[in-house]
């Protein structure tokens, strides 16, 4: 019997006194895979699969009848270069192609030397559970700080103009300064 402790006395005491390891006592599972099929059946798990992590290929190893804990999931797949292909959403929020006219750019030789110099602004989008939501932001170039901001829900002309007008109110810049953006049609 595997667990029968005769005399009474306690796993770790029993150990202790015959001069062993008290994990010498327990069997090995007996269904415990070496890492070559381990790593064999993560490679066509990752090929099939490739934007797979350890957590997916950990549960397909399972399917498959491999248990085999995440550390060692990691560490083979981190050994191996198993590192999945990571997938980036995309969502296009520059439209250069419109017949608003093209202004030259003014900002490509300034050195700003303090605040309120140069303001370039993008518009960029948060991903909520049910949609989107747009930012247009406007920074100060020399103070790298926020100089105005407008969310909304959709991208257009609206948008960028709350932003300016937002940054105008709080900064009340001097004239000279230069509003640097990209070449979108807002």
């Amino acid at each position: 019997m595997r667990h029968h402790r005769p005399c009474g006395i306690s796993v770790a005491e029993g150990c202790r006194l015959m001069g062993i390891a008290r994990s010498t006592y327990y069997d090995p599972l007996e269904n415990a895979a070496d890492d070559t099929a381990i790593v064999e059946a993560m490679f066509s798990i990752s090929d099939e699969f490739e934007f797979y992590g350890y957590r997916r290929v950990g549960a397909a190893l399972r399917q498959q009848g491999l248990v085999v804990s995440h550390k060692k999931i990691r560490r083979l797949m981190h050994e191996h270069d198993l590192q999945p292909r990571i997938r980036r959403r995309f969502v296009a929020s520059t439209d250069s192609d419109h017949d608003v006219p093209i202004f030259p750019n003014l900002a490509r030789d300034i050195v700003a030397t303090g605040p309120n110099q140069l303001w370039v602004s993008d518009i960029t989008y948060v991903a909520l559970p049910t949609r989107f939501v747009y930012v247009a932001v406007i920074l100060d170039a020399w103070s790298r700080m926020i100089a105005g901001y407008a969310i909304g829900r959709s991208i257009d002309a609206r948008l960028t103009m709350a932003a300016l007008k937002a940054a105008i109110e709080r900064r009340q810049p001097p004239s000279g300064c230069i509003h640097h953006s990209d070449r979108g049609s807002q």
